[in-house]
């Protein structure tokens, strides 16, 4: 599988500097800080991070499912029938969102209200505890939340969108529990595939599995010929988690991923830009597929 060349990659990302090159790295590396896709969205950022900080008391409580039946594909906007134009049904697929490390599902509160414009009639969140003790039970409490959501709502299968460490979680439940019967597609935004150096900073065990070379980590390397779930991995050059930012893409062969760079968008911003709605809609409306290989969508 091709790699994603990265341009302007923030300091802290680098891992070697340029063979050849007569820049220093910290030249190299204050020029891409300065550059005016970074500082846009270095502001992007502080200014989310401000406004997630008033809305997450809101997003404590657990959301209650609601089924919607709705849905008249004659009657949405002409670029929702086009975007369902193949396969209309994909629009009444639950989507299901799955937030980070000690957060809640208040980070989804653009991108929940942008799914539904864009077409998708059941769009839910599920909050688990910001005392989880590992990936893995997080991933049965997924596996059975999902359960419940196609026992009431009468599909057999589901989309999940993960940002960050919920990426990880549905990427063990699909990969290691036989998750795959259920998830049609998996949509990670941020999540450290491959960890990141961050983890060496926290010794509780969840924030130790995220640590790069984790038997978390080896874990889901492990082969796994049999996952039916189709997996997008959307990272970004200037995610302040995910370090290097190469951590965010999924290479696992098995799983044949489509790895997609945005730039200049920071690791919360994620799931309120736009540019990321675009590619999580058409990737779960059935618009990309594996053959498209790694892609890079603008910032």
């Amino acid at each position: 599988m091709r790699s994603t060349e990265l341009h302007s990659v923030p300091a802290w990302h680098a891992t070697v500097s340029s063979a050849g090159s007569d820049v220093p790295a910290s030249t190299r590396g204050l020029r891409s800080l300065m550059s005016a896709t970074t500082l846009t969205g270095s502001l992007t950022e502080l200014a989310w991070v401000g406004a997630h900080a008033l809305l997450y008391p809101l997003g404590t409580r657990t959301e209650q499912l609601r089924l919607e039946d709705r849905y008249r594909p004659g009657s949405q906007p002409a670029a929702v029938r086009a975007l369902f134009a193949e396969d209309p049904l994909a629009a009444h697929i639950p989507v299901v969102l799955v937030h980070g490390l000690v957060d809640n599902r208040s980070v989804f509160t653009v991108m929940r209200r942008a799914l539904k414009r864009r077409g998708f009639a059941q769009v839910c969140t599920w909050n688990y505890s910001p005392w989880q003790r590992d990936v893995e039970s997080a991933a049965e409490a997924l596996g059975r939340h999902i359960e419940r959501i196609c026992r009431e709502t009468g599909h057999e299968r589901v989309h999940v969108v993960g940002h960050s460490l919920g990426g990880l979680v549905a990427r063990y439940l699909v990969q290691r529990l036989d998750g795959d019967r259920r998830v049609e597609s998996l949509v990670t935004l941020g999540t450290p595939h491959a960890g990141t150096r961050w983890a060496h900073m926290l010794p509780t065990p969840l924030v130790r599995q995220l640590r790069p070379g984790s038997p978390l980590i080896r874990e889901l390397d492990q082969p796994a010929p049999t996952c039916r779930t189709r997996v997008t991995a959307v990272y970004s050059d200037l995610d302040q988690m995910v370090v290097p930012s190469s951590a965010g893409r999924c290479d696992h062969p098995d799983l044949q991923a489509r790895n997609v760079l945005v730039r200049g968008v920071g690791h919360m911003s994620l799931p309120i830009h736009k540019g990321v709605f675009d590619e999580v809609a058409a990737t779960l409306a059935g618009r990309r597929t594996r053959a498209d290989g790694p892609s890079s969508a603008a910032a």
